[in-house]
């Protein structure tokens, strides 16, 4: 559309709400140049009129006037549209995403001993087609619902079977959550920008009222003919100017390497289990329930009665009971009952419960739910019966709860340390971000708009989280993986406050007026950020003396320290605390956040991944080559038989049935006795020890290969006679 007429139209609509005496004349000059604009191809073709026109249609408008206004919006939007900053975000998720999740995926084997369960799980699903229960080593494997399976049975379709197909759909959802994450912070940055326009305009307001503003009627006149509606007319305008800060200081791109990089998201990013699908689908539903909490508000300020009206949720509330369904399918009852606790505690503390009961449609809500979770529950039920509600309902679930399942117990103050060490660096700065939201202040939430409470929803999001698996008694790191976005919510709005200024009338008061200096209450968090990075430099330096307890690689601490990882992540450490110290020495807090980010980027690519490697090279690769090497020299109706430990990937890599036995007096009892005596030998593979506490002499039987700390011989069944 040509600038001139869009400015004519501006200049037209403006007079028309100066001049009320004319309102006539120009309502019919406004409606006029409307109609022209509708059918100007250009701005057809744009998002925002399209945006338009379907507003309109809904709200089957009576007065010009509001035309007019969403007009002037949209207008303003597409004008100040930049594409540059687009496209730049796009590049910084991409570098997130490719740095934490996708970068060497599949260049590591499968870790023992669960990641081949899933692997193995999902391989037998394609091969039997059996989609509904899932096995693994020929036994039904309840555990988990079928979602993960699912997925990873589509990426062996699609890439075939192997290690960046099995971990490429823990991979995405970490990197759909982070991009959400992005979205939802960047719907805030927005939020507070035009806080900030709206209180420097009342401050203008008030410096003319005092008499600051001498201009005549007349001048004033001119200027409001001249130039665009002022923010209190149109929200969406461009803000009063303010000293703009680097792109990479925003609120959104913050957040999106808070969300994404720290060792806990890292670490289940890029295996292949259920949890990070799970931490994606409940962790995306609650930001998708904000947002439709806040878009219900929108509504309401612009007066949607006929939506608002509809039997259905809106569109952040169906996406919100779309990915809770997602997430049963995921892990469980766990998937919807973590987010009710969440939205309910944060609804019951406004005293909005009933309004949120009223607008979230839960009927229609519970309806889609059940249409996408219940169909495989029911098939799986049938097809297997009490055993399954036995085994995954009773065991998996509400015994992992009330009860240590597989020895995993912990104290109750477990997870402070798991959120410590789990969310490092940014933890640190978490009690603070904590702190400032000032939870106690009930009165003072109940009047913000709800656009402004998201650092209260993200407290209740990782405070019910917290609780929550702190009172269970089954205690594993990944439990609390869910309260890592939360957790990454409340620390950028904290940095993006201190870094931009930007503080509540009430609280302005309490921060330095000094520039780029932050309240003194922060010092210690920033000493303490200091300490920290020492330790954790001095606790990778000798790491090495803690490594030795696995016996699949006696030799790993030996490996790693000659390898010169362990100096150079601990080098990175240090420099990064140094640097953070100099910083905090010159006044330049807001840089800290860049030398922590940098920091634990550098300790990723250059300790952290080849750490993995040589983990790799000790631990998983003799039990790959030794599979090769079974599959290879496995004689018709020859049995596979581990021996003293658990290892899961041999199945996965050898695509074979294996028999385990922990303790070696039942595996002496199993070969004896087995009746399907095919083949007078077996494969045996243990630790050389083991053959020794079999009672086996190194004549009596044939060593095809010894790899690490394993070795594979072919042992004759008599010689256990």
């Amino acid at each position: 559309m040509p600038v001139k007429r869009r400015v004519n139209f501006l200049v037209a609509s403006r007079v028309w709400a100066a001049e009320p005496a004319h309102e006539s004349l120009v309502e019919n000059v406004a409606t006029s140049l409307f109609n022209r604009i509708r059918s100007s191809w250009e701005f057809r073709e744009c998002e925002s009129f399209g945006r338009l026109s379907k507003r309109a249609k809904i709200l089957n408008l009576k007065s010009q006037e509001v035309w007019v206004k969403e007009v002037i919006k949209n207008l303003s939007e597409f004008r100040n549209r930049r594409i540059a900053p687009k496209l730049l975000s796009l590049l910084w998720l991409f570098a997130i995403a490719w740095v934490g999740f996708l970068w060497n995926l599949g260049n590591i084997g499968l870790v023992d001993e669960t990641e081949p369960l899933f692997a193995e799980a999902a391989r037998q699903m394609t091969v039997t087609g059996h989609w509904i229960t899932p096995y693994f080593n020929g036994e039904t494997r309840f555990d988990k619902p079928p979602l993960i399976y699912w997925l990873m049975a589509v990426a062996y379709r699609t890439l075939g079977v192997n290690e960046w197909a099995v971990r490429l759909p823990s991979a995405l959802c970490a990197i759909g959550l982070t991009c959400l994450g992005f979205y939802t912070l960047w719907k805030e940055e927005g939020r507070r920008k035009k806080e900030e326009g709206r209180r420097k305009e009342e401050e203008g307001r008030r410096k003319k009222e005092e008499g600051h503003d001498t201009d005549s009627d007349t001048d004033t006149r001119m200027n409001v003919t001249v130039f665009p509606p002022s923010v209190s007319d149109s929200p969406t305008l461009p803000l009063s100017p303010s000293p703009r800060l680097p792109l990479f200081f925003s609120t959104p791109w913050i957040g999106a390497a808070l969300i994404a990089l720290n060792p806990q998201t890292i670490a289940w990013g890029r295996t292949g289990v259920s949890d990070m699908l799970l931490v994606s689908c409940m962790c995306s539903a609650l930001l998708a329930f904000f947002l439709g909490y806040t878009l219900e508000e929108q509504r309401e300020k612009a007066e949607f009665s006929t939506v608002s009206a509809s039997r259905f949720p809106n569109k952040w509330y169906l996406t919100f009971y779309v990915l809770i369904a997602l997430a049963i399918l995921a892990k469980g009852p766990v998937g919807i009952v973590i987010p009710a606790l969440i939205v309910g505690s944060f609804g019951l503390y406004l005293g909005n419960f009933r309004q949120l009961w009223r607008e979230m449609r839960p009927v229609s809500g519970i309806l889609i739910i059940l249409a996408i979770a219940l169909p495989w529950y029911i098939l799986v039920i049938l097809d297997n019966g009490q055993t399954y509600i036995d085994s995954f309902f009773g065991y998996h679930n509400f015994q992992r709860f009330t009860g240590v399942v597989n020895k995993h117990s912990a104290p109750w103050y477990f997870y402070f340390f798991v959120v410590l060490v789990g969310f490092a660096p940014w933890s640190i700065y978490l009690p603070v971000a904590i702190a400032r939201t000032r939870f106690w202040q009930r009165s003072y939430w109940r009047r913000q708009p709800r656009s402004a409470q998201l650092s209260l929803f993200a407290l209740f999001w990782f405070g019910c989280i917290f609780g929550f698996f702190t009172i269970a008694v089954t205690k594993l790191p990944s439990y609390v993986l869910p309260l890592i976005p939360a957790a990454a919510i409340l620390v950028t709005l904290l940095w993006s406050d201190i870094i931009a200024g930007n503080e509540p009338e009430n609280r302005r008061i309490k921060l330095e007026k000094k520039p780029n200096s932050l309240p003194r209450g922060l010092l210690v968090t920033y000493i303490f950020n200091v300490i920290f990075l020492l330790i954790v430099a001095g606790a990778t330096f000798y790491c090495y003396n803690w490594l030795g307890d696995d016996p699949a690689m006696p030799n790993f601490p030996q490996a790693i320290q000659q390898s010169g990882l362990l100096i150079v992540g601990g080098a990175i450490w240090i420099i990064t605390a140094v640097a953070i110290a100099l910083l905090l020495w010159q006044r330049q807090q807001r840089w800290i956040l860049v030398a922590n980010l940098i920091g634990l980027v550098a300790f990723i690519i250059f300790g952290l991944t080849p750490a993995y490697k040589l983990v790799d090279i000790n631990r998983q690769l003799p039990l790959r080559q030794l599979a090769q090497v079974a599959v290879q020299q496995k004689l018709p109706g020859e049995e596979f038989i581990m021996v003293g430990f658990w290892k899961p990937s041999l199945v996965f890599y050898t695509q074979e049935p294996v028999t385990y036995y922990r303790a070696v007096t039942k595996a002496i009892d199993y070969i004896k006795e087995a009746q399907n005596q095919t083949s007078p030998s077996v494969l045996l593979l243990g630790y050389p020890e083991k053959f020794v506490q079999l009672g086996l002499q190194p004549n009596q039987y044939q060593l095809l290969d010894s790899r690490g700390a394993y070795q594979l011989a072919r042992v004759p069944r008599q010689a256990f006679r």
